[in-house]
């Protein structure tokens, strides 16, 4: 039966004439929705679509007759008719009917990038190669948009660690401070009775006193270095934007599907007066926690919902149907330095909550009414400001 149709359809397509095959063919150029260009085996272009032409910015006439170089960068200018040559000559396929990313030239001469493929086929004695280009310029955009978002929250990641450190910290630097302190005030005591056995004494607590503010001024610079800008800046954002670049940049760093995660925020809620970059590093933080606590199950389902709160507040919860936790445990979550992971330096929630509550807001987290996690957190609504031409 196949066979059957096959020979209709071909004996169908001997019998069309040129005229109508022509017709046909002018429109796949003009519907194609990727831009298509075709170029014979001397690499003069034969064919081109109207979405090549907005591609490119050429009309078709006038290119028809011309090199397909035109419309690549210098340097795949050169190499391009080789190639086909080559190709011809020994069959050894490096784009054909395999595809890449290439640069190409519109009529202005910008170089933008473009996912190339390429097909053949044989007309009698010669080849006809038919290309077809979508612009990668977008996406390529995206990505670097995607890139220095990530390194902005990497930078506040260490930053924000700085403030839930200071507690630990201070310890550590009272301590060497407090001994500097104890070995100068006796050896003030000891330079009352300056004879050669109290001066041996006060010159070893001298040394020791130096030894300690050498530490002391050591743990100083590596806080230093730890942090080299930034503070928090509160400014109207919108939520849907911010929740959403969360969200991407966890798909963009999890290798595996990291299940279904749905964002909803109610319609009167706009905007939040927040530093974005910190509120999306809480988000991820929160969300990364409930994918781990998920890892053995294959239906992890994350809900990021946003709806207004009492006294002008926003209040944003994030819950997930994983094992859970308890009242208990849910009351230790947020204090530094204590972490549930062998590799964890327990800062990662008590980060969260530092930087909610310098947003003036607070957070928690409950068992949820499904079985999972439900962590919970306000910040101010951001007053939308009437625009001063409406006036």
């Amino acid at each position: 039966m196949r066979a059957l149709v096959r020979q209709e359809l071909i004996y169908d397509m001997a019998e069309m004439d040129v005229d109508a095959l022509h017709q046909h063919f002018r429109s796949i150029l003009q519907s194609v929705p990727d831009a298509m260009v075709v170029i014979n085996d001397a690499g003069i272009i034969t064919a081109f679509s109207r979405a090549a032409e907005a591609l490119f910015g050429y009309e078709a006439n006038e290119l028809l007759g011309q090199n397909v170089s035109i419309l690549m960068a210098p340097t795949d200018k050169a190499q391009h008719d080789e190639y086909i040559m080559r190709y011809l000559r020994t069959g050894q396929r490096r784009i054909i009917g395999i595809g890449r990313t290439v640069t190409a030239r519109r009529s202005d001469g910008t170089l933008f990038p473009i996912d190339l493929k390429i097909g053949e086929a044989k007309i009698g004695d010669h080849y006809l190669f038919t290309a077809f280009m979508r612009d990668l310029t977008e996406q390529r955009r995206n990505e670097s948009r995607m890139k220095a978002l990530q390194a902005e929250l990497v930078h506040f990641s260490r930053l924000s660690s700085v403030g839930t450190m200071a507690s630990a910290l201070a310890h550590e630097l009272n301590q060497p401070l407090t001994v500097v302190t104890n070995y100068l005030e006796a050896a003030r005591d000891l330079l009352n009775s300056p004879d050669p056995d109290t001066m041996k004494m006060v010159q070893q607590a001298l040394d020791e006193a130096a030894k300690q503010s050498v530490r002391a001024g050591q743990i100083v610079r590596k806080l230093r270095d730890y942090v080299s800008r930034g503070e928090i800046e509160k400014r109207p954002s919108p939520l849907v934007p911010l929740l959403g670049d969360a969200v991407a940049l966890v798909h963009a760093e999890t290798s595996s599907s990291p299940g279904r995660i749905e964002v909803s925020v109610e319609e009167d809620v706009s905007s939040v007066l927040a530093d974005p970059i910190q509120i999306q590093q809480v988000v991820i933080n929160l969300v990364r926690n409930a994918l781990e606590a998920m890892a053995d199950q294959s239906d992890r389902h994350i809900k990021i919902h946003a709806e207004t709160a009492d006294s002008g507040l926003v209040m944003i919860s994030i819950e997930d149907n994983g094992p859970g936790i308890s009242k208990d445990v849910a009351e230790h979550l947020f204090k530094p330095l204590a972490s549930s992971k062998t590799t964890g330096m327990g800062l990662g929630l008590s980060i969260c909550k530092t930087i909610i509550e310098a947003h003036g807001g607070t957070i928690e987290a409950m068992p949820a009414e499904t079985g999972g996690t439900r962590f919970v957190f306000t910040l101010e609504k951001a007053e939308e400001r009437q625009d001063p031409s409406e006036d």
